[in-house]
């Protein structure tokens, strides 16, 4: 009877290799799981740093209650000059946010073509007139409007607080406004303590007139 020698698959030089490959595939990937982890944990550190308010600021998620946080509540209020917005002003007549300077300041960014900026402002001029003698300013910032529509709304309303004309859109911006209207608080030292986008009841206007008195 003859016999069949079977064949041998590894070799002792081939079994050796095979035992290096594992154990370089194995340092590989430790150190693949290494490095990404370093990663991960410095991406944290970099985002925790990034959430992380300035001193002296509060996070908007943190300073506003629901419906009245917004891109720069804790912060403060970007000063700005525009022409005012009235009747017989002359073309040198401007307004700064800084002659406000020590009051409270409710700041409406409206445009007279926008129906909710119809709605709310009698809500505002009624609040204004209730309010004007505790040192709160209600002042308008009207945006990328004409100038005679724009005065037509304030007398088609009765609007008696100051408006300015914010006719290029810029300083809206800045503001970080996206729609309208925007009403933003700004409490006596010129920090942005409520933001509301959207039309204002009497509810609202009253909720963010709390937020100036903390």
């Amino acid at each position: 009877m003859s016999s069949e020698t079977l064949p041998v698959n590894d070799s002792p030089a081939t079994a050796s290799e095979l035992v290096l490959a594992r154990r370089r595939r194995k340092r590989s990937i430790a150190i693949f799981v290494i490095v990404s982890l370093l990663n991960v944990a410095l991406l944290a550190v970099l985002w925790s740093q990034l959430l992380t308010p300035a001193p002296g600021q509060n996070a908007s998620s943190g300073s506003a209650p629901a419906g009245f946080s917004g891109p720069l509540v804790g912060k403060m209020a970007p000063d700005f000059r525009l022409p005012l917005l009235a009747s017989g002003a002359g073309s040198n007549s401007s307004v700064a946010l800084s002659d406000f300077k020590g009051q409270a300041i409710v700041l409406n960014v409206w445009q007279s073509s926008c129906e909710p900026c119809q709605r709310e402002a009698p809500v505002l001029q009624a609040t204004w007139q209730r309010v004007q003698g505790q040192g709160v300013v209600f002042l308008g910032l009207d945006f990328q409007d004409n100038r005679n529509d724009a005065l037509s709304f304030l007398q088609a309303h009765g609007i008696t607080y100051t408006n300015v004309s914010d006719s290029s859109g810029a300083t809206a911006i800045s503001y970080g406004v996206a729609n309208l209207p925007t009403t933003i608080f700004i409490d006596r030292t010129g920090k942005i303590v409520g933001w509301h986008e959207g039309e204002l009841t009497v509810q609202l206007l009253e909720q963010g007139l709390g937020l100036l008195n903390h």
